[in-house]
This record gives structure tokens, sequence and C-alpha cells, in this order.
């Protein structure tokens, strides 16, 4: 059995339930449950429709995302997340680099890394050897007066949690900002890189091991071990390349307004809604939110 939903923005919510019923008509599905009026409807079927990706298409031409999931398991009992692009709104480290006079470079930097191609530790390395002298006062500074959270995210994390699911933010960032996201969003762990700090400046380095593509499943694999779970259980969200191991390997990986070539890789795409859009896709309703 598989679920279909059909989402649009929640700032522009229309959804016309036309669409919705002209779908499952066609698709042979059950009845529509409007999870949200005029924003999120879905309904069950039996079978992968062959047209699934032309239909896909011509939605997004209408703003909706659509994204069909296994109808078993869909409420997910750990949330891995990324952090920039993902959970907030920016690249910390192109912050850093504007502060530091070299934004441009770096954010070219980031964006051939996070569309896979480069590759990213020494990408990483690269954009952080930029950074030499910068000092270390300035990420307070990046973080009080630069970041902004992604529309969605705080309800995504008070929802599952308050249903049980356990949530770990694991990012190619730094430490330094992990930290402050996770506590005011209410991640139960997080995991990132750390930046070498000596006389108050920063060194142009980070700490050994890198933690990138590779370190994202490792976290996968030692999270569920560790609280008894299957890959299954998880719901992967993130938005560049360094993110597909794990978006592969979760139960649920979801590519949240991400890079061309890491969409392409994935079955789920949210490129209209926000976070709560992973809420929707679990099969919650609006009125089963936590504010």
């Amino acid at each position: 059995m598989h679920n279909v939903t059909l989402l649009t923005s929640p700032d522009r919510p229309q959804l016309d339930a036309a669409l919705v019923d002209s779908l499952r008509n066609a698709w042979g599905g059950g009845d529509a449950v409007w999870l949200a009026p005029d924003e999120a409807a879905s309904f069950d079927m039996l079978r992968m429709p062959g047209n699934r990706w032309d239909i896909w298409a011509e939605c997004q031409g209408m703003g909706v995302d659509l994204i069909i999931v296994s109808a078993e398991g869909r409420r997910k009992k750990m949330l891995l997340a990324d952090m920039d692009s993902t959970m907030i709104q920016q690249e910390c480290i192109d912050e850093l680099a504007d502060e530091a006079g070299v934004g441009d470079r770096v954010k070219d930097i980031t964006a051939r890394a996070m569309n896979g191609e480069l590759d990213f530790e020494g990408a990483l390395r690269e954009r952080v050897g930029l950074l030499t002298g910068l000092d270390e006062a300035v990420i307070g500074q990046v973080l009080e007066q630069r970041i902004t959270y992604m529309p969605g995210g705080k309800t995504l994390l008070a929802t599952m949690k308050a249903n049980g699911a356990y949530a770990a933010l694991v990012s190619g960032g730094f430490t330094a900002f992990t930290a402050s996201v996770a506590q005011a969003l209410g991640f139960d762990e997080n995991r990132a890189n750390t930046l070498l700090v000596e006389d108050g400046k920063l060194t142009g380095h980070v700490r050994d091991p890198i933690l990138g593509k590779q370190a994202k499943v490792d976290a996968l694999e030692g999270i569920t071990a560790q609280l008894g779970l299957a890959e299954a259980d998880v719901l992967a969200v993130g938005d560049g390349a360094n993110d597909l191991g794990m978006l592969h390997r979760a139960g649920m990986g979801v590519a949240l307004h991400a890079k061309p070539a890491v969409a392409a890789e994935c079955d789920v795409r949210i490129n209209f809604g926000d976070l709560t859009a992973l809420l929707y896709v679990q099969g919650y309703a609006k009125d089963e939110f936590i504010a």
C-alpha cells in the first residue's frame, strides 16, 4: 500500500480539491483525507503509478509538492537533520566568510560542494583556510545577527518529540553553530566539525576527522543502534550532496529545497512546503501539530 500526499506553501495555501480528486480517481486511490484546509491532503493507493514523475512535474508547475511513500510505518521514530539551508536558512561558513571579507569566493566553493561538484572535505578545508585570523567573537555576532530558522522547524521537532521521536542534528558545519541551533529547536544531540582557535582567532583549520557524507551515515547507524531502532524508523532531511548517504539509507529521505543534483536522487522532494511538510508526509494533520 502506498500513500500519496499533496501539499503547498503554508504562506500561500492553494491546493485545489479538484486536483486531489482527479489524481485519486486516476490512480484508483481511497478517500482523500485533508490534513490542512487548502494546504495538504493525502490518500492511499495499491500500486505505484507508472507516470508518477510526469504528474509530479505537472504538480510542480502548479506550486504543489507530490510525495508518494509506503503507507506502512509512515510515522518515524527518529529525525536526522542537516543544519545549513535545512534547519536554518543560511550556510554558516558563508556568513563567516562575509565578515572576513572573502564572501564571494567562499560562497562559490560552497555552492559547488553542495551540488556535488567538489570533494566535500577538500572544499571545507579550503574555505576554512580563508577564515584564518578571523576573531572568534564574530561567530556569536553571526549567530545573533545573521542566522534565521527555516519556517516550521520548531513545530516539526516539538510534534515528533511529543510522539516519542528522537532528534539528532548532524552537520558538515560547525559545533559553534549546531550547539546553539540544537538547543533553540529542541534536538536531543548535535554533531558537527570543530573550528580550531588560538588566542581568540580562527587558525584556518578544523579538528580531524572531518564530519562529511560518511560521518552522517555513521551517525545514522550509531544512533539507531544505540536506541534500538531500525533504519526504516528514521526520517532524514537535507539539501546538499553530503546528505545523500543518509538520505538514501533512512526509511524516509527528504530533499528539502535541495540542489537539483541532490533532489534528482531522492523520491521525497519538498520544494514548496516548509519543514511542517515533513509532518504531513508522515500523516500528521495540522490540528495534531505542537506549536
